[in-house]
């Protein structure tokens, strides 16, 4: 790999971590300086596909205001460069939650698994900016409710 490919996988992992650090923060203008201009579409999970720079962002700012609490720890991070345009793949382990209780205390924290696909170009300042993202939920086998009655049977899978 030379050089160059490196620095470009390394521009692109700080600018995917922004992305997330972005929405982490609930920082809408941050997230709107990281996506590209015209062109943009988003797939959040459940969501269909939004197209367009102010659906985008119009979505991560109603995700941002009706969420109090998120954090993402990604793993599986894959990225691949070819010229001006860069995928990254990775799995999404979202920790959400809920408003704070009355006492201070934390609200109701719930998990959940995305695999994520982002997509980003170079933009004319040489830049990496956002493109494309799609999110896809991860269903999982829920064990704990094989045995209940109108629980799962062997091979089912619940969201």
């Amino acid at each position: 790999m030379s050089r160059g490919a490196s620095t470009d996988i390394e521009a692109v992992e700080a600018a995917n971590t922004a992305l997330y650090d972005a929405v982490e923060h609930a920082d809408l203008d941050t997230l709107q300086d990281l996506w590209m201009d015209d062109g943009i579409s988003v797939v959040h999970p459940g969501w269909p596909v939004l197209t367009g720079r102010d659906e985008v962002l119009r979505s991560y700012a109603l995700i941002m205001a009706n969420t109090d609490y998120v954090q993402f720890f990604l793993t599986d991070v894959e990225v691949a460069v070819h010229g001006d345009t860069a995928l990254v793949s990775c799995t999404e382990n979202i920790l959400s939650g809920g408003p704070a209780e009355d006492d201070g205390s934390a609200g109701p924290l719930v998990g959940g698994l995305v695999v994520a696909t982002n997509v980003f170009r170079r933009a004319e300042d040489g830049r990496w900016k956002v493109w494309s993202h799609h999110g896809s939920p991860v269903l999982v086998e829920r064990e704990d409710e094989d045995d209940d009655e109108g629980g799962l049977d062997d091979g089912d899978v619940q969201l």
